[in-house]
């Protein structure tokens, strides 16, 4: 039996190997890291201007309080100040919608409306109760504010304060006490009782009459639009007021959720959390339709001619027997209308259930039918920057100034770019290009320029951008290294931006909107026992694939290593995310990590595999129907990279992380056995068919239709392939995002095959992401023992 050494003896060896080698002193602990913003300090965020562009508020807490604090700087004034609990109370939000000269705003506060004359700061309450008011915005005249109340819209007029009801939606279907007759011998047997009873004739007419009476001399109301067992997911009206768009939605019976228990509890009964459904569970499905609101007619936007709405994916091919084509049109959910500015134009976003296919249409309101604008097919998923996938709205889309031109995004070169398309002509453009993405682009308010967030320099770096609205030079407005997230001033002159970089946690910093204009650094938010370490900076890197492909990564080394020394590489999380880049990472617990394994002697190598956001489509999609494919790869042929290039010991090389990270952990260890000597798999993902639908039925479809992707992805079918290795588990009991069940029917299944040299932790009143110290420390000092014990 192994003898386990003492984690201070380790701790001990640890430190006296350091010094040996010539690596710097430092006090940093596992436990001290593990405190995460009680250690670092608490950097500032959520930053907007006020409306007349004097001030900027963030939320900061430089004074460690619960919850973040407000504070302000003014244009003259950059020390920054906590904002005072009435100026809170009495500003306007941050959020709402101006009228076309931007002097009047409206807005939701606390449930209310607001109108703001922003010309003279006058405040207007428009609404005071118990009902949420929301969705406000200027009508067409901007005589009147639009807004939705429950499930109708309302319209209030600014002059008058005309209180209207413009909507009556009623769930159910319309009742009448006497239907006509439908079948034959009834309306024979309606007819002759009318003929021969004069009374019935008598009252029959009396009733019409005074029904056409009434209807004539009461006030004019909105028809009534009944939705039966459906509600109302969404109501736009068109800036005539002629017509209105709305959707319903209906959820599917029998789309059972997880039941998670809590063990430990307040009252000492086991509580259940009702979790997610799993993959492949039946959805909410959603209809739209259009109301006419001069002939009170209501009738379905048309799905069945959009080209190829009965397309199969390619994947059927593996099938035997799948059918060719589909026989009933897919399942597709619509999202908008976007309306153009004159009101003359209503495109709609156009998404397939299984995220094969993303239309972007011109709607004919009079008749319903959709025209086809643009198509993007991807027989893996549609998806990338400002595309989003079917379940999360249009993506970013809208109107150029001249009201017959759409702007979007796609990913048609591989990358997510900027584009136009003319209604009337169908000419595309493409406004950018390039081996970057586009991120976040808007126009400006005199509607002369774009500005946009891109990583045109380089794939691990950000910068803020200017180019004319009809495309042409970009111009680069911020110059820090690393990552730029700006908010414009109202009016544009200036730029209020966060800014981080590897190793400098975020930070707020102002400028004039100008090339190459000076930056000042406005907050200073770290902690000084976090400034007393000298925290690397990560060299970044790129080794080559077994495919050819060039794989980015962050790359940690001790300044004097050891030979054939020993070696960690992190697997991040959410799979789709980047963490081979140049700013703060939200892996900052785990970056502080990997300095301390640099102080204990460890290279440490963090990859941005396939899967990972950043580098295009096909990076993206690269893990199509094999998670634990090339995503598995990436990592096996960064352990080869660092034996060759780094002189590491390749039986001394562990893997670790979580989530995705987690998994794909497993998968190493499971199925490259020998590659890795150590794997520590948090919160893992063990079993993909028990995952949630939006995420895993683009990459792997269902497990009814897609089988063979499950059984190769899956870590639990690949269970009895550990043989070489230690391996740590870890996961927290009340995890609603990766359940505790995928842990413990793994646990099982190793049990049955018989394994040895694994353990398993559990952490009661833990979910996904740990909230207690304690849990932190206690997991990372059980990984760090996991190295030490098996790659010292």
């Amino acid at each position: 039996m192994k003898t386990k050494i003492s984690i201070f003896c380790i701790a001990i060896l640890s430190f006296l190997h350091a010094v040996s080698q010539g690596q710097h002193k430092s006090d940093l602990t596992i436990k001290k890291i593990m405190q995460g913003n009680d250690f670092i300090g608490n950097s500032p965020g959520s930053i907007f201007w006020s409306e007349d562009g004097q001030k900027i508020y963030f939320n900061w807490n430089p004074d460690n309080h619960q919850g973040d604090s407000l504070y302000a700087i003014t244009i003259t004034d950059h020390d920054p100040k906590k904002v005072t609990p009435e100026e809170r109370r009495n500003m306007p939000s941050r959020y709402g919608s101006y009228n076309k000269a931007r002097n009047k705003k409206v807005y939701q506060k606390d449930g209310d409306l607001f109108l703001l004359d922003l010309s003279t700061g006058k405040k207007l309450q428009i609404t005071n109760s118990l009902d949420r008011e929301y969705n406000a915005r200027f009508s067409s005249a901007e005589d009147r504010i639009i807004f939705r109340k429950g499930n109708n819209l309302f319209s209030w007029n600014i002059e008058t304060g005309q209180y209207r009801q413009l909507t009556n939606f009623q769930s159910g279907s319309k009742r009448d006490d006497r239907p006509a007759p439908s079948a034959k011998n009834e309306k024979w047997l309606y007819e002759d009782q009318l003929a021969y009873f004069q009374i019935l004739e008598e009252r029959k007419n009396k009733r019409e009459s005074q029904k056409a009476y009434y209807d004539s001399n009461r006030p004019k109301r909105p028809g009534t639009i009944y939705t039966g067992k459906k509600s109302i997911s969404s109501i736009s009206l068109s800036p005539d007021e002629n017509y209105l768009v709305y959707q319903l939605r209906k959820n599917v019976p029998g789309s059972k959720g997880t039941d998670v228990p809590t063990y430990i509890t307040e009252t000492g009964y086991t509580r259940n959390l009702n979790a997610r459904p799993k993959v492949g569970s039946p959805q909410t499905t959603f209809e739209s339709w259009i109301y006419d609101v001069a002939n009170d007619t209501s009738y379905s936007i048309k799905t069945s001619d959009i080209p190829g709405i009965r397309d199969v994916p390619s994947y059927y091919s593996d099938y035997k027997g799948r059918e060719k084509t589909h026989s009933k049109d897919r399942k597709v959910v619509i999202h908008g209308p976007i309306w153009s500015d004159n009101g003359e134009h209503a495109a709609i976003v156009v998404r397939s259930y299984d995220n094969k296919d993303r239309w972007i249409m011109l709607l004919d309101l009079s008749t319903g039918i959709p025209k086809l604008l643009e198509r993007q097919r991807d027989e893996a998923w549609v998806g990338g920057p400002g595309i989003s996938s079917w379940n999360f709205g249009t993506g970013e889309i809208g109107w150029l100034p001249d009201n017959k031109t759409l702007w979007f995004q796609s990913e048609k070169t591989g990358y997510s770019h900027l584009y136009t398309i003319d209604v009337k002509t169908g000419k595309e453009k493409a406004l950018t290009k390039g081996d970057y993405e586009i991120y976040d682009p808007f126009i400006s308010k005199d509607k002369q320029y774009w500005y946009f967030t891109s990583n045109r320099e380089h794939p691990g770096e950000r910068h803020f951008y200017r180019m004319p609205v009809s495309g042409g030079k970009a111009v680069k407005l911020t110059s820090m290294k690393g990552r730029n997230d700006v908010v414009l001033s109202p009016d544009e002159s200036s730029i209020a931006i966060l800014h981080s970089f590897s190793n400098q946690p975020w930070e707020l910093y102002l400028e004039e909107n100008k090339e190459g204009s000076i930056v000042q650094k406005i907050t200073d938010s770290q902690t000084e026992a976090f400034k007393t370490y000298s925290w690397r900076t990560p060299e970044i890197i790129t080794f080559k694939a077994d495919d050819g492909a060039k794989v980015h990564a962050r790359l940690y080394r001790p300044q004097n290593p050891e030979k054939k020394g020993p070696a960690v590489i992190f697997v991040h999380g959410a799979g789709y995310l980047q963490n081979a880049h140049q700013w703060w990472s939200s892996y900052y617990r785990e970056y502080m990590f990997h300095n301390l394994l640099v102080d204990h002697g460890y290279t440490v190598l963090d990859i941005d595999y396939r899967g990972s956001a950043g580098y295009g489509r096909d990076w993206r999609t690269g893990i199509y129907r094999f998670m634990g494919g090339k995503d598995l790869s990436d990592q096996v042929d960064g352990a080869k990279f660092l034996v060759d290039k780094y002189d590491i010991d390749p039986d001394r090389i562990g893997i670790y992380g979580g989530s995705y990270g987690g998994f794909i952990t497993l998968m190493a260890m499971f199925t490259k056995p020998g590659v890795f000597k150590a794997g520590a798999a948090l919160r893992s993902v063990t079993d993909w068919a028990h995952y949630n639908h939006g995420y895993t039925s683009n990459i792997l479809n269902t497990p009814v239709l897609d089988s063979i992707a499950y059984a190769k992805s899956s870590p639990i079918y690949h269970a009895e392939g550990f043989d070489q290795g230690s391996l740590l588990i870890c996961h927290g009991m009340i995890d609603t995002n990766v359940h505790f069940q995928d842990v413990v029917r793994l646990a099982q299944r190793l049990i049955e095959l018989g394994k040895e040299n694994w353990e398993f932790a559990v952490y009661p009143l833990e979910s996904h992401g740990f909230v207690e110290p304690s849990s932190w420390t206690d997991e990372y000092r059980r990984i760090f023992e996991l190295f030490e014990e098996n790659l010292k």
